[in-house]
């Protein structure tokens, strides 16, 4: 029996496959290595197990109904990890129609191929964007989700829904993971993290959308790992559950942490509000707590210190 693991090769995806080759499990990885970032970056992520035994890696598109239907013809796939998807919230108020097509249509594909090979526990990766400008904090899983505020946001939306109405038909077993800003080794170049890091190291100007007192719940990718494994191995219904860090930090506050790693002052560059941002995001794990045994262990510090470690190894 195998695990599938859609965007394996992407930032948490490669992660994830790391650690379930370790635990000894069978991982079947799809992953097509476009281009929204570099595609090197995405085979560097995977190059320390591409030679393991363990591990199949497809490099095709969750779209494609003929291969994806070979895939599973050709493994017993008992567990989908799907994390294979186009993100971010500003590139997709460009490119709305890519996401709808790769997000939803993507997400129903392998919907349709779990129920007809009889998958038994789906695990879908979705997003704190879906709760938008939520007025309660902290976010709880069953506050209302009725107002997206970008097309990456109702992309993982109506892929909850999508899994829900799999669950109702068919009897689908489904958890949903909404993660909360994940950082780490690995992470896309796109996102502030990284992008803040290489900019500072480099003594350029780096991007202040806003006045920086915007707040985002970081969680370091081995924290959501854990989250991540702890779901496939727990036998649910359907459950929408949190993955977050439950702290919220001010960006203005992470540009000092990451100053200080660095050991360098940050140029900034002062820029009008984004549409799409969210003002903030803060997990409720309550849930995630009691029912997956949810326990965030990396502070921010902590995990700027091992981040900022992991890139100047690779300078």
């Amino acid at each position: 029996m195998a695990i599938l693991v859609t965007g394996g090769a992407g930032f948490i995806g490669s992660h994830l496959v790391e650690r379930l080759l370790s635990a000894g499990e069978q991982v079947v990885v799809i992953d097509n290595f476009n281009d929204f970032y570099l595609p090197a970056y995405k085979r560097e992520n995977i190059s320390a197990v591409i030679d393991n035994p363990n591990l199949t890696l497809y490099e095709t598109d969750i779209c494609n109904p003929v291969s994806c239907r070979e895939i599973f013809e050709k493994h017993s796939i008992e567990k989908i990890v799907h994390l294979a998807a186009y993100a971010g919230v500003r590139p997709s108020i460009e490119r709305p129609l890519l996401y709808e097509e790769v997000n939803c249509k993507g997400t129903l594909n392998l919907l349709e191929l779990s129920v007809k090979h009889k998958v038994k526990h789906f695990v879908f990766g979705s997003s704190s964007s879906v709760y938008g400008n939520n007025k309660k904090i902290p976010f709880a899983e069953d506050d209302p989700v009725d107002e997206p505020i970008s097309p990456y946001a109702a992309t993982k939306r109506a892929g909850e829904l999508y899994c829900y109405n799999y669950h109702h038909l068919y009897k689908l077993p489904v958890i949903c993971l909404r993660f909360f800003t994940v950082y780490g080794p690995r992470q896309r170049p796109d996102l502030a993290i990284r992008k803040f890091t290489e900019l500072i190291d480099r003594d350029q100007q780096i991007p202040m959308y806003g006045d920086g007192t915007t707040q985002r719940d970081y969680t370091f990718v081995s924290d959501i790992v854990d989250g991540v494994v702890s779901a496939m191995h727990r036998q649910a219904n359907f459950e929408i559950i949190n993955l977050g860090n439950s702290t919220p930090i001010q960006l203005t506050r992470l540009i000092e942490i990451i100053e200080q790693e660095l050991g360098k002052k940050a140029q900034i560059k002062r820029l009008p509000e984004q549409p799409g941002d969210v003002q903030r995001t803060y997990a409720d794990i309550t849930k995630g707590e009691r029912f997956l045994h949810y326990n965030p262990k990396v502070p921010i510090e902590l995990g700027i210190r091992m981040f900022v470690a992991w890139y100047k190894k690779r300078q």
